[in-house]
């Protein structure tokens, strides 16, 4: 088979959505910081440097496909991690601080972050660890593994206070999930981001009803008991909530120590406690039962911990961003400017937008790191609904390819890293795009392809481009 022949199966849909993107982050970019008779291949401006970047990408991208052997991205996938984790923990000592997070490494004046390549090389470790023969992640061993892989450089990168890159590690449970683990897994995942809130919005009171409420709920209609269990706990925390009545009484209020979620927490643990106890001394065996009790104690834990983690492991501005999503603080003028202004420039976009390079907002710079982290708006306010409607259809196309090739490659390191990238790129592009729109805090985090930055354009290319190779090569091994 000869070596057009191989090549032209190159999957030239996922290089074509590549391209689209990169060279339109780049006309974007350009339109957020241009000037009068501004050209494109100014090189002393952002835009003619992402010019450059591009070109080290596209290159990088070549290399990856026609030169570099893929063996070695198996064969080495665990020394690849190790020397990332210890370029993180360099960081930590050698690093420069910008914006806040010191993750950054200065060598002759450019500056780049392990923590974005550092997804690259925790994707290949977890393919060669979940892709050998024998994985089961159910098993003990194995999801221990898989979770420690990925928790030591979310560990090393918070420390980093590079909190955007950290949250991207959580799509890593969408690959443990197509790898065997449970589905409850990722709802206890979306509740405790619910419980955060409560606890922190409302009050732990009201978030350790509705952590008692939702498992009492979910054991009964695990057991086909939906109305018995209804009614019970309907009642049982009818009940719970006049606590705090009773104990502002006089007389108890004058002799009580806890406030009423103390309380709770104290006899709802300890009758979970009790019925853990009974489970093991009895041998009953009720797997779900236990696991609905350590996930009440676990769950009561974190909600305790939330004005810990609130208060000592974010910093002041992440802190502030978080109070003004939640509405505890209005602040348009001060930590809710940027997302102010984003909201104004893609709401004036309209249906068609204004046109390239006519976005008031974008010229005259009312939205801060434009070319960046806020890049989306500058594509609904110049390109409009239909202009934002088009990249997100286009991301879809492409994570959707990845997932479709990944599927179908028989070779369990192809599959998973497929799986693995897909999920980093989705995290990104959910991300970035709910902060520009206001509906997570401003967190700092590209949008993939399109926002400026050596790094980040460098890492996606890297991500993207390894997957296509192994994907062209387990063509050309089938056909041998």
């Amino acid at each position: 088979m000869g070596t057009g022949s191989i090549y032209n199966k190159l999957d030239w849909r996922l290089i074509i959505y590549y391209l689209i993107l990169v060279v339109f982050g780049w006309l974007n970019i350009f339109s957020s910081v241009h000037a009068e008779n501004s050209i494109l291949f100014d090189f002393s401006q952002r835009y003619g440097m992402h010019f450059i970047w591009m070109c080290i990408s596209i290159v990088l991208a070549l290399s990856i496909i026609f030169i570099i052997p893929s063996r070695i991205y198996q064969a080495f996938s665990w020394g690849f991690y190790l020397m990332m984790i210890l370029l993180l923990m360099s960081v930590l000592v050698l690093g420069v601080e910008i914006k806040g997070s010191r993750s950054w490494i200065s060598l002759g004046g450019f500056n780049f972050q392990p923590a974005e390549f550092s997804k690259i090389t925790t994707s290949l470790a977890l393919a060669a660890l979940m892709g050998k023969y024998g994985y089961v992640f159910k098993r003990t061993d194995c999801w221990m593994k898989a979770f420690a892989t990925i928790g030591l450089p979310m560990m090393l990168i918070l420390l980093e206070k590079e909190t955007g890159s950290m949250l991207v590690y959580i799509g890593f449970l969408l690959v443990f999930y197509r790898e065997g683990m449970s589905g409850w897994f990722l709802l206890a995942g979306l509740f405790a981001i619910l419980l955060f809130i409560l606890g922190l919005a409302v009050s732990p009171f009201v978030a350790m009803l509705v952590l008692t409420g939702s498992l009492m709920l979910v054991y009964f209609i695990k057991h086909q008991r939906a109305l018995f269990g209804i009614i019970v706990t309907v009642l049982s925390i009818t009940l719970l909530a006049f606590l705090p009545k009773i104990l502002s009484i006089e007389a108890i209020a004058a002799k009580n120590p806890f406030p009423a979620e103390i309380w709770v927490a104290l006899i709802c643990c300890a009758a979970a406690v009790f019925l853990l106890v009974k489970n093991f001394v009895l041998r009953t065996k009720n797997k779900f039962l236990r696991n609905i009790l350590l996930c009440y104690i676990m769950m009561t834990g974190f909600i305790f911990s939330v004005q810990f983690i609130f208060n000592n492991v974010l910093q002041d501005h992440q802190r502030a961003r978080i109070e003004v999503l939640l509405g505890m603080k209005d602040d348009p003028k001060g930590v809710g400017y940027n997302v102010h202004q984003s909201l104004i420039a893609i709401g004036s976009g309209g249906l068609f937008g204004k046109g390239f390079m006519r976005g008031t907002q974008t010229r005259f710079d009312f939205v801060p790191e434009q070319t960046t982290d806020f890049i989306f708006c500058t594509i609904g306010e110049e390109w409009g609904f239909v202009g934002s409607l088009g990249v997100l259809v286009l991301y879809f196309l492409l994570l959707m390819r990845i997932l479709n090739k990944a599927e179908q490659n028989s070779d369990n390191f192809t599959r998973i890293y497929g799986y693995c990238v897909a999920s980093c790129l989705l995290m990104h592009i959910l991300i970035n795009i709910c902060m520009t729109i206001g509906l997570m805090p401003v967190i700092g985090i590209p949008l993939p392809f399109l926002s400026y930055g050596g790094s980040s354009l460098i890492a996606f290319t890297i991500l993207l481009f390894i997957f296509i190779r192994l994907d062209l090569d387990q063509w050309r091994y089938l056909k041998q």
